[in-house]
């Protein structure tokens, strides 16, 4: 009810391991406004089964309303699996991507540097992605750019100690989203407390202010933007 309130119509739920995702498609089933991705995340990829392919498959076969791959990728500032198992565990995503023409929503902390080969790889093989909670690395952002990839900002470009304002202002309207990653990030005056997609219209007014453009052009960009790389249909 907030998030329709706050004028959000259509909402996209991440999984982070297999049972979450067995969750997410649960919950799409039963509310034809959500829509939901399956994948591992790289803090779970340690107690990812050995055979992730097959229920990986079955899992993004779950529901019409599961729309992409992830969240899944690279943290090496946890290290909560080792990085070897987060590599292979993420390049069976990546392949899986590749083989069903599904896009992967990618998480990126502390891992820029091995980050950008495979980026520019997965675009040259096709593989759509979005660099989630973008940080700002401006290479990586030129690496996406060139990959036809695209970022996804959050609730941290409204805190003061954000550093990717240059990659706010310079990156392309048609290769930009807006996202909560809820529960966390919530953006200014929340911060600390639980974020949801009511509060999506702070992060948008603040990417506003950044590119000096209005809120409505920056909500009519990311909607199209969304609605294209998740391949969903008009509200209603």
């Amino acid at each position: 009810m907030r998030a329709r309130e706050a004028g959000v119509s259509q909402t996209l739920c991440i999984a982070s391991e297999l049972d979450d995702a067995r969750q997410v498609a649960r919950l799409v089933a039963d509310r034809p406004t959500l829509f939901g991705t399956a994948g591992v995340h790289p803090h779970d990829a340690a107690h990812a089964p050995s055979d992730l392919r097959e229920p990986l498959v079955e899992a993004l076969g779950s529901h019409p309303r599961i729309v992409a791959i992830g969240e899944c990728g690279l943290d090496f500032h946890y290290d909560f699996s080792p990085r070897d198992v987060q590599r292979r565990v993420f390049d069976l995503q990546l392949g899986v991507a590749g083989e069903l023409g599904l896009p992967v929503v990618v998480h990126c902390r502390e891992a820029e540097a091995e980050m950008i080969p495979i980026v520019r790889e997965a675009g040259v093989a096709g593989i759509r992605g979005v660099l989630h909670c973008f940080p700002g690395d401006l290479e990586l952002l030129a690496t996406a750019m060139e990959a036809g990839w695209m970022v996804s900002f959050t609730g941290n470009v409204t805190f003061r100690n954000f550093t990717g304002m240059d990659a706010v202002k310079t990156v392309p309207a048609d290769r930009y989203m807006l996202e909560t990653d809820g529960p966390w990030m919530a953006p200014v005056p929340h911060r600390g407390s639980r974020n949801e997609p009511a509060l999506i219209p702070l992060i948008r007014n603040r990417i506003a202010e950044l590119r000096g453009e209005t809120p409505e052009a920056v909500e009519a960009a990311t909607d199209r933007n969304a609605r294209r790389f998740f391949s969903l249909p008009e509200p209603g």
